[in-house]
C-alpha cells in the first residue's frame, strides 16, 4: 500500500469524470444545471457535476434499446461477453488505486478498506459472471419422439440500475455483472454523492471491450432520473437498492407505467443473537465491528445484540473495547480504522437517531450526541462508534435503520425470547447466531426471519451464494447464478418434428 502522505498527495490530482455516457460517447445533459459533490472528509467541493433530467434519461434509454435491438451484445457467443468481463476485472485491479482514492473521497470511506475490500470484491464480481458465462445450460425436457421441447433463457432488454452510495462500486458490480452477462443493456444511475467512481468503472468497461450503448451512465438526482428511469415505458427491468420508502415508490412507478419487473433490496436492523455458551469476545467483537464496519453504512450491519441476560456484562465490555479501536480518522490515512459519514446532513441524521435513543430510556456507554472531532478536518462528517445500553424492543433505535455506527445492546432471558425480538422489526436481510451448541445453532436459524444467516460469523460468503432479505428488506437477489435470472424471460419452443 502506499504511504499516507502518497494518498494525500494523489487526492490533489485526482481526475473526477463528470459527463454522461450515453452511446460510447461522453456528453453534456440536454439541460444546463448541477449539483454539488462535497468530500465528507473535510466539507470541501469536490466537484459541480451536471444534473441528468428525463430528456437525458429518454437519450440513454433509447441508446440502450438500440444497442439491444441490433444484438451488438446480445447477439454475442456468451463466453465472448464473458471474456470481456474478465478483461474489466482485470482494468479494476490496474485502476483500484486511483478508484479507492475516487471513492474514499466521495463518500468518506478509509481509502484502505475501498482498495483492499471494494475493489477487490468488484473484480470479483465482474470476473465470476465473466466465468460463468457460457455454463448455464438451457433445457430439453423429454416430451416425446414427436416433439423437440426446448426452453430457453432470453435477456429481458433494457436494464435499469439505481445504485446506493455507502459500497458506490461493489453494489453496481452486483447489478452490472449478472445482467451484462445475460444480454442486456444497462442505464446506471449512481448515487449523487458518489458518481465519479461509477462514472470511471464505466470508463474501464469500454476500454474492456463493451459495444457503444451497452451500458450508460447518468448522474443526477434520484427524484429525477431515476423516477424517469422506474417510470419509463420502455424500461424492462429496474434493480434498485437503498431506502424501503423509495423502493415502494419503484414499485408503484412501474404498476404506473408498463409494469416493468423491480428487484428491491431495502436495508435492514440485522440481530445478532449471543447465546450462553458462545465464544463471548469473538462474538462481542464481531457483532460490534460488524455494526461500526463502513462506518456504519451497511444494510447489512448487525446493529442490534440480542444477547442473554447472564452474559450481557461481558459483552458490553468487549463491544466497548472494540468501539474504541474503530475511532474515525482521516480517510485517506493508511491505518484509519474508519472514516467519516456520507454528508453533514446524514451525520445529523445519525445524531437525531443517538439522541432520541437516549431520551426514550437508552445508556450511552461509549459515543457521544455530537461531532467527533478528527485533527485538521473540523468540517468532516465524523461519528464516533457509539454503544447503547439498555436498549428495550420497540424503541425508535432498535425499530428503525440509523445506517451509521450505532450498536443497541437488548437483554433477553430465554432462546424463545432471543428470537422474537430479533424477528420483531419490518426487516429481515441478515442475521448471525453465536453458540458452541449445534442444536440451538440449528434451531435459531432456521427460525431467523432473514434471507441470510451467518452462524458463528459475520458477513462472510463469496460470490457463489445470493445476498438479499425478506419482509421489508425487499425480494430477489444480488450475487451468484440466482441473480442472473431476474434479469432474463423464459422462452419455450415446441417443435413438432415429422417421422
Amino acid at each position: 500500500m502506499p504511504s499516507e502522505i502518497d494518498w494525500i498527495e494523489k487526492a490533489a490530482s485526482v481526475r473526477l469524470p463528470a459527463r454522461h455516457l450515453v452511446g460510447g460517447d461522453w456528453v453534456d445533459p440536454l439541460a444546463d444545471d448541477t449539483f454539488d459533490v462535497i468530500s465528507p472528509r473535510d466539507g470541501a467541493l469536490l466537484k459541480r457535476v451536471p444534473h441528468g433530467d428525463a430528456h437525458d434519461v429518454d437519450r440513454a434509454v433509447a441508446s440502450a434499446r438500440a444497442a439491444f435491438n441490433d444484438r451488438r451484445w446480445s447477439g454475442m457467443r456468451p463466453a465472448a461477453r464473458g471474456a470481456v468481463l474478465r478483461r474489466w476485472a482485470e482494468l479494476v485491479q490496474e485502476h483500484a488505486e486511483d478508484l479507492a482514492l475516487t471513492i474514499s473521497l466521495e463518500m468518506g470511506k478509509p481509502v484502505r478498506e475501498a482498495k483492499n475490500v471494494e475493489l477487490r470484491a468488484v473484480a470479483n464480481c465482474l470476473r465470476w459472471y465473466g466465468e460463468i458465462a457460457d455454463k448455464r445450460p438451457d433445457e430439453s425436457p423429454a416430451a416425446g419422439d414427436d416433439v423437440l421441447a426446448l426452453i430457453t433463457r432470453e435477456p429481458a432488454g433494457v436494464v435499469a440500475a439505481v445504485v446506493p452510495w455507502n459500497f458506490p462500486l461493489t453494489m453496481t458490480a452486483w447489478k452490472l455483472g449478472p445482467s451484462l452477462v445475460a444480454g442486456n443493456s444497462v442505464v446506471l444511475k449512481p448515487a449523487e454523492q458518489t458518481p465519479f467512481s461509477a462514472l470511471k468503472l464505466a470508463e474501464l468497461g469500454l476500454e474492456a471491450g463493451l459495444p457503444a450503448g451497452v451500458l450508460n451512465v447518468v448522474p443526477g438526482r434520484g427524484d429525477v432520473v431515476g423516477q424517469a428511469l422506474g417510470r419509463h415505458m420502455d424500461v424492462d427491468v429496474v434493480t434498485f437498492t437503498g431506502s424501503p420508502a423509495v423502493g415502494r415508490a419503484f414499485l408503484r412507478y412501474s404498476g404506473e407505467s408498463n409494469g416493468k419487473r423491480v428487484w428491491p433490496e431495502l436495508g435492514g436492523k440485522s440481530a445478532s443473537v449471543i447465546l450462553p455458551g458462545a465464544d463471548i469476545e469473538k462474538a462481542a467483537r464481531a457483532s460490534a465491528a460488524g455494526s461500526f464496519y463502513n462506518q456504519g453504512q451497511m444494510c447489512s450491519a448487525s446493529s442490534r445484540v440480542v444477547v442473554h441476560r447472564d452474559i450481557a456484562d461481558e459483552v458490553l465490555h468487549f463491544a466497548r473495547l472494540q468501539a474504541r479501536e474503530m475511532a474515525p480518522a482521516d480517510p485517506l490515512l493508511h491505518d484509519a480504522p474508519s472514516g467519516a459519514l456520507v454528508s453533514e446532513q446524514h451525520l445529523q441524521r445519525v445524531l437525531g437517531y443517538v439522541r432520541t435513543a437516549v431520551e426514550e430510556g437508552a445508556e450511552l456507554l461509549e459515543g457521544s450526541t455530537g461531532r467527533h472531532s478528527v485533527d485538521g478536518h473540523p468540517n468532516g462528517s465524523y461519528v464516533a462508534p457509539t454503544v447503547l445500553g439498555g436498549v428495550k424492543p420497540g424503541m425508535t433505535i432498535e425499530q428503525e435503520e440509523v445506517f451509521g455506527p450505532v450498536l443497541s445492546v437488548i437483554t433477553v432471558d430465554s432462546e424463545e425470547e432471543a428470537i422474537r425480538v430479533a424477528n420483531g422489526t419490518q426487516y429481515g436481510l441478515a442475521a448471525s447466531v453465536w453458540t458452541r451448541d449445534l442444536s440451538a445453532a440449528t434451531r435459531v436459524s432456521r427460525r431467523m426471519q432473514a434471507g441470510i444467516v451467518w452462524v458463528n460469523c459475520f458477513e462472510e460468503g463469496d460470490m457463489t451464494v445470493p445476498f438479499g432479505g425478506v419482509k421489508g428488506s425487499g425480494f430477489g437477489r444480488d450475487k451468484s447464478a440466482h441473480a442472473i435470472d431476474k434479469f432474463t424471460d423464459l422462452k419455450t419452443i415446441w417443435m413438432e418434428v415429422e417421422p
